[in-house]
């Protein structure tokens, strides 16, 4: 009977629901869970009996698919969360980056050319040395000093990593060692 009134049962569910695909989907449900099933006997009015099966699956279905929309919510609220821990750690980095650049202001000024010849531009011991006319071994204690003012002021300790014979020193892993020497 169900195949015979499919068109009206979806053009009225359609009605109901509002929605043609929740109505196809519905019948087609019902006529799977009834096609298992045997006729059952003593049904007064079989049309009225089979709208109402295929209507009550159709409302399984919509809080079905709400449940689901509120599983997006929960996904959408997630990325929410994530674009604010994001943003806190832009300020964060932002805040170091202030305090960093106070900490080099701060040092006196052969320390501070050693410090940025270093670190920023990435010149080896030996030529920051020839460029300032100083030792290679006093440039590594520059260095060293500026390197353990500014962990100081980050309130951060230097990492020391040892390469071909040569000390480098990062602040907690965040800065480049020298590019050779």
């Amino acid at each position: 009977m169900l195949a015979l009134k499919y068109e009206d049962f979806r053009r009225r569910l359609r009605r109901r629901t509002g929605s043609d695909d929740l109505a196809r989907e519905a019948l087609h449900e019902a006529y799977v869970q009834l096609d298992r099933t045997s006729e059952p006997a003593g049904i007064e009015r079989p049309e009225a009996y089979l709208f109402r099966v295929v209507l009550n699956i159709a409302a399984g279905r919509r809080r079905s698919d709400s449940r689901l929309a509120n599983q997006i919510d929960i996904e959408a609220a997630i990325d929410v969360v994530d674009e604010a821990a994001h943003a806190e750690r832009a300020v964060e980095a932002r805040l170091d980056l202030e305090a960093l650049e106070r900490a080099i202001r701060e040092l006196p000024p052969r320390r501070r050319a050693v410090f940025l010849a270093a670190r920023v531009e990435e010149l080896p011991i030996a030529a920051i040395a020839t460029s300032l006319g100083i030792s290679r071994r006093l440039v590594e204690a520059e260095l060293k000093k500026a390197l353990d003012h500014c962990a100081m002021r980050l309130d951060r300790q230097i990492v020391r990593r040892f390469r071909r014979g040569e000390g480098t020193a990062l602040f907690a892993g965040r800065y480049e060692g020298d590019k050779g020497a």
